[in-house]
């Protein structure tokens, strides 16, 4: 139990159903969906909508989504690939015979297909008791009425200004009177009101066909994008196989390649072999096991993980208990390794959405444009922001990750799903591009090996590791950071908290849900 007298929060707890995510007014439409007769499903795609519109800086119909998903809690955890590809036209020989040396982090070429609407639409048609229509109305009334600005998306917002200012419709759209909102401005969408109305009436269609492809393909045509109207009206998601493995007695399922949830797989089997228990929960020591386990982690998901469809990546061997063993046997508990690669990372937003229903259908939710405005380039009629998912392909020959036509570029979001014997304990996610194999890693370990709340277990003060050091956030404490110095790691202070999260906790035998939000964003937990 948390000392009350410290600032914090209580995870919140309930009997029927359960929503989290990182905004309030998402966290209420799931809710409102749910009381109204809607599932889980239905709950999840309603939030992500909001989202879409209330953070226009992490997410929205311009991006991707993956979900994982069980219903009624037991059996088999479904896996749904709705990540986009990149235009036909797109070949590793164009881009470096025009002199590119790297995929752009921003404008066309950095924008693949935005895939969200189709697994949105396919979602629902197969698991949801309500239609596209009703999913989309409380994001529609927001574009149109207008929203309040909430402060942590002001404090992202006002970062992202000049590229935002570098493109005629963004800066029209995003910045009023040529500056970012503040915390408390209203704010209102009206092109994208009318694009979700369309959608609403036509479902997948009235996206990836007629105007308002229409309207984004000449957008990304004139800056010399590669895109096609063929790219947005073959765009298909894809049901696939989950990738899990066990800890401390759990099933942590993950999505497979063409995705980095593997990642945090080979983190958790590296870390299996070390008693995490015995220590103190924001030691150096702890900290410098998981900073370790990652570096090597990260490594394989560069060198190997790409799009299933264009190369072999090794699962079983890379996910293998002797794979672990070995990894293991390099990490030295008193000195940080010398000999891995610069591990960097771009900067990144995302939502997270996690839902129980009455029924127990569990739904583990991410939405995403990846970097905070996506691409940078928005629709001038459909007030759609395209993603730059595509700046994660590699030119370099025989990269897993090499950009081919219709590819999809390894992918940084990634929900989480927990169960034990059967059924589900908990879906979870972590934000934060990069970071979210090392955000799932902390969270899992702090609930399973330290015994912390589900509140606590986000709470929780956080490192990664980038750019050839440790980047601490400022509530870790200063005798770890002179831990870590000891064992030869460069520690400075994050810029930025890193990422957020939300998970509901299922008990079953008391037949209640305890949820929790990151204090890291704006959002909350809500149950009733």
């Amino acid at each position: 139990m948390r000392d009350f007298q410290f600032p914090g929060r209580s995870p919140v707890r309930a009997t029927e159903a359960m929503a989290a995510t990182s905004h309030p007014l998402a966290t209420l439409a799931a809710i409102d969906m749910l009381r109204s007769g809607g599932n889980a499903m239905d709950a999840a795609v309603c939030a992500a909508a909001v989202q879409g519109v209330v953070e226009p800086q992490s997410t929205g119909i311009g991006g991707d989504c993956f979900v994982l998903y069980c219903p009624k809690g037991e059996g088999e955890v479904l896996a749904f690939n709705g990540s986009g590809r990149s235009p036909a036209a797109a070949t590793a020989d164009w881009y470096l015979g025009k002199g590119y040396a790297e995929l752009p982090g921003t404008g066309p070429h950095a924008v693949t297909v935005p895939g969200a609407i189709d697994a949105w639409c396919r979602l629902l048609e197969d698991h949801g008791k309500k239609g596209i229509d009703a999913a989309l109305a409380p994001a529609t009334r927001y574009a149109e009425q207008g929203y309040v600005v909430h402060d942590r998306v002001a404090f992202d917002w006002a970062d992202d200004a000049a590229l935002l200012a570098a493109d005629e419709h963004a800066a029209r759209m995003f910045l009023p009177e040529g500056k970012a909102p503040l915390a408390g401005d209203m704010h209102r969408q009206p092109e994208l009101a009318k694009t979700l109305r369309i959608i609403a009436s036509q479902g997948r269609a009235g996206f990836y066909e007629g105007e308002v492809a229409d309207d984004l393909v000449a957008r990304l045509r004139a800056l010399g994008g590669l895109h096609a109207l063929d790219d947005f009206a073959e765009t298909k998601g894809d049901y696939v196989q989950s990738v899990n493995s066990s800890y401390r007695g759990y099933d942590i399922h993950q999505m497979p390649p063409n995705n980095q949830g593997m990642t945090a797989l080979i983190m958790l089997n590296v870390l299996s072999g070390f008693t995490l228990a015995s220590l103190e929960p924001n030691s150096a020591q702890r900290l410098h096991l998981e900073i370790e386990a990652g570096r090597l982690a990260y490594q394989d998901r560069d060198t190997f993980i790409g799009d299933q469809s264009f190369v072999h990546v090794p699962v079983e061997q890379l996910l293998s208990g002797a794979y672990a063993d070995r990894l293991r046997a390099a990490i030295d508990p008193l000195r940080a390794m010398t000999h891995l690669p610069r591990l960097e990372l771009p900067r990144s937003d995302t939502v997270y959405i996690s839902v129980v229903d009455r029924d127990r259908n569990a739904v583990s939710f991410i939405n995403s444009t990846f970097g905070s405005f996506g691409s940078g380039v928005v629709g001038p009629k459909t007030g759609v922001i395209l993603q730059n998912r595509g700046s994660s392909f590699r030119l370099t020959e025989g990269h897993p990750n090499r950009i081919a036509p219709r590819k999809r570029p390894m992918h940084t979001i990634m929900p989480g799903m927990a169960t034990q014997n059967g059924r589900v304990v908990m879906p979870f996610g972590v934000m934060g591009g990069g970071y979210q194999p090392f955000g799932h890693v902390h969270l899992l370990t702090n609930m399973f090996d330290f015994g912390m709340d589900p509140q606590q277990a986000l709470d929780a003060p956080r490192v990664f590791y980038k750019d050839n050091a440790v980047l601490a956030e400022r509530s870790i404490p200063v005798e770890a950071i002179a831990g870590l110095r000891q064992r030869g790691h460069q520690v400075s202070v994050a810029e930025e908290p890193y990422g957020g999260g939300q998970l509901v906790l299922i008990d079953w035998e008391k037949g209640t849900l305890t949820g929790a939000s990151d204090p890291r964003k704006d959002g909350c937990a809500i149950g009733y």
